[in-house]
C-alpha cells in the first residue's frame, strides 16, 4: 500500500522544511510514502528548497509552476503526479499536523471508508484560537455545502482530505484557487455510487495573516459560488 501526500507551496521558505520534516517520523505501518511538492510560482526561495528536499530525501518529487495559478492548480498537477493507492492533501505551512495521519488514515486502511475528511470542529483534538468570523465564514461555508450535497460534513473547507486513488480519478478539477475545496466536496458527493465519506477530528495551529495566511474573504464569496455551481 503506497500513500501519495501531495503538497501545494507559495512563498513558504519558512515553513515548507519544518512542515516535510514533521512527515517522516509519522508512523502509519505497512504503508510507504511518496510526498509530491508543487511549487505554485512563489518568489522566495521555496523552489531551491524543494530541489533541496528532492536530494536528501528520494521519496520527495519536486514540480514547479513557473507563474502562480493557486491551490485547485497545484493540487490538479500533484493528483496526476501521484502514483499512490491513497491520496492526502497537506499544506505547506504548520497548521496541520502530519500526528494526524494514523487516524486519518485509519478508515480507509480499515475499509470502512473512501474519503477522509480531517475537521478542525468535531472536538478533541486542540486548536489555536484565532478568528471569529473567519471560524464563522467557515462554517456557514459547510452548511451552505451540506444543504447542496445532502452531507452533515462539519469542516468542508479543511486543508486535509484523504482519497482512495480510484475515488479522487473520477473528478476532474476546474478550479484554481482556493475554490476546489467545494468543487471537490460537490463531485464527490455526486459521483454514483456516492463514495463513504468519513470525518475524523485534528490538531489545528492555524495562523494569523502576518504569519503567512493567504485565504481571504474574496476566496469566501468564491467558495459561495463554487457551491453553487457544482452542486
Amino acid at each position: 500500500m503506497k500513500l501519495s501526500i501531495i503538497i501545494p507551496c507559495y512563498n513558504e521558505e519558512h515553513t515548507l522544511k519544518k512542515a516535510v520534516s514533521r512527515i517522516f517520523p509519522v508512523d502509519i505501518g505497512e504503508v510507504t510514502k511518496e510526498i509530491i511538492i508543487i511549487d505554485d510560482g512563489s518568489t522566495d526561495r521555496s523552489v531551491d528548497m524543494i530541489h533541496e528536499l528532492e536530494n536528501e530525501h528520494p521519496e520527495i518529487i519536486g514540480l514547479v509552476h513557473e507563474i502562480n495559478q493557486g491551490k485547485g492548480a497545484a493540487l490538479k498537477t500533484g493528483l496526476q503526479a501521484a502514483s499512490g493507492d491513497i491520496v492526502l492533501i497537506q499544506d505547506a505551512d504548520m497548521e496541520y499536523s502530519p500526528a494526524d495521519y494514523p487516524k486519518l488514515l485509519e478508515p480507509i486502511l480499515d475499509n470502512r471508508a473512501d474519503v477522509v475528511y480531517g475537521s478542525r470542529f468535531k472536538g478533541g483534538e486542540p486548536g489555536r484560537v484565532l478568528f471569529f468570523w473567519h471560524s464563522a465564514g467557515n462554517k456557514f461555508l459547510t452548511l451552505t455545502s451540506n444543504m447542496m450535497t445532502d452531507l452533515n460534513l462539519t469542516d468542508m473547507e479543511t486543508g486535509y482530505k484523504v482519497f482512495k486513488r480510484e475515488v479522487i480519478e473520477k473528478i476532474e478539477i476546474e478550479e484554481k484557487r482556493f475554490g476546489v475545496e467545494p468543487e471537490m466536496t460537490a463531485k464527490i458527493a455526486k459521483l454514483d455510487p456516492r463514495p463513504r465519506i468519513y470525518e475524523v477530528g485534528i490538531s489545528y495551529a492555524g495562523r494569523t495573516y502576518a504569519e503567512g495566511k493567504k485565504i481571504g474573504w474574496k476566496d469566501g464569496f468564491r467558495a459561495l459560488y463554487c457551491i453553487m455551481k457544482y452542486k
